[in-house]
């Protein structure tokens, strides 16, 4: 470690010099602030109830209670798959950042949650009757789909792929492949069962789903950490990066992966839910410095608490009704990526 530490050029060791403090702040600090707003999303809904209430729901459950199976069996299932769906997200970002040298890159706009949205719906339309685990395979598939046209497109287009114009081919991909979408759920008559995936959101989420996310999480964020000091050389130029002796390729192959497995569990068990990939990554580079070893876990808590008070927020802006939880990150990210936008715009 310390001799790999010596081949790191004095970009990264510059640009690191204050992260693994403020990183370890942010892991402490927001671990325990998402601890917190855990406790209180459960506290909130149609019904309100106490913290004590939510206390003897997990320590000590009684099945009599109706507060208590409401708690097990609706409310800790959802807030659970706000941590998980969160922490996905802005990982994948982060890593899809770092892989393509891209601020604007992240799995909604580089079409990838467009393209494993497309595919729940053709799984809908052809196959009813599939089971969680076959959407979330359908949902793997359509996120490959979705990165590969957008790549393709910006390899094809005139100069090369810069920053700008990938993220134009990956909001011109996205609004095709919702399209389809559209087209496939209106055609086949299944436009009921595909509105909670186009609009994005945590109601229903049962055990089953939280069983889903958990082998994708030990593997998906397992690789994420694995490769997390390779992302760190290869964001600063693929050129540094073989210099370096690193296996680019093998890299990038493995952030693929971690990229379609995170993104395809999420919109498989979420729908598609958008900027939390690409707020959360800026975020936590401005606050914890550019070393991905750093940058990924603190991401996913980060990632995992925007959510969780994004859904809390669906729940509360027009209760008793809930609106769209991607409506709610949608009005963070949208300024977001257009200030981003604004600044990349002069490489087009």
């Amino acid at each position: 470690m310390a001799d790999h530490e010596k081949e790191q050029p004095d970009a990264v060791k510059n640009k690191n010099k204050q992260g693994p403090a403020a990183a370890v702040l942010i892991l402490v600090f927001g671990t325990l602030a998402l601890v917190i707003s855990l406790a209180v999303s459960i506290t909130f809904g149609a019904a309100s109830i106490k913290l004590t209430t939510v206390w003897e729901a997990l320590f000590a459950f009684n099945p009599d209670l109706s507060d208590h199976q409401v708690i097990q069996e609706i409310r800790l299932p959802r807030v659970l798959s706000a941590v998980f769906v969160g922490s996905f997200l802005a990982v994948s970002g982060a890593i899809m950042q770092g892989m393509t040298r891209n601020p604007l890159a992240s799995p909604a706009i580089l079409g990838v949650s467009d393209g494993a949205a497309f595919a729940i719906a053709i799984a809908f339309a052809f196959f009813p009757g599939t089971s969680y685990v076959g959407l979330m395979g359908w949902s793997f598939a359509g996120a490959g789909l979705g990165a590969l046209l957008v790549f393709g497109v910006g390899m094809f287009s005139k100069g090369g792929i810069t920053p700008a114009k990938l993220a134009l081919a990956g909001v011109a991909v996205g609004a095709m492949l919702s399209s389809f979408s559209t087209a496939v759920a209106i055609q086949f008559d299944v436009a009921q069962d595909m509105t909670f995936w186009f609009a994005g959101g945590l109601a229903g989420i049962e055990w089953t789903s939280i069983q889903m996310l958990l082998p994708v999480a030990v593997i998906g964020l397992g690789i994420a950490f694995f490769i997390s000091r390779a992302v760190t050389i290869l964001s600063l130029g693929e050129e540094v990066s073989k210099g370096l002796g690193q296996r680019t390729t093998l890299i990038k192959v493995l952030g693929i992966i971690t990229v379609l497995l995170l993104t395809g569990a999420a919109v498989a068990v979420a729908g598609r839910i958008g900027f939390i990939g690409l707020v959360i990554p800026h975020i936590t580079r401005f606050l914890a410095g550019m070393d991905y070893r750093w940058l990924i876990p603190c991401s996913a808590v980060l990632g995992a608490l925007l959510l969780v008070w994004s859904d809390l927020g669906a729940r509360m802006v027009n209760a008793p009704y809930e609106t769209p939880v991607g409506a709610i990150t949608a009005l963070i990210g949208i300024p977001f990526f257009l200030y981003l936008a604004r600044g990349e715009g002069r490489g087009l």
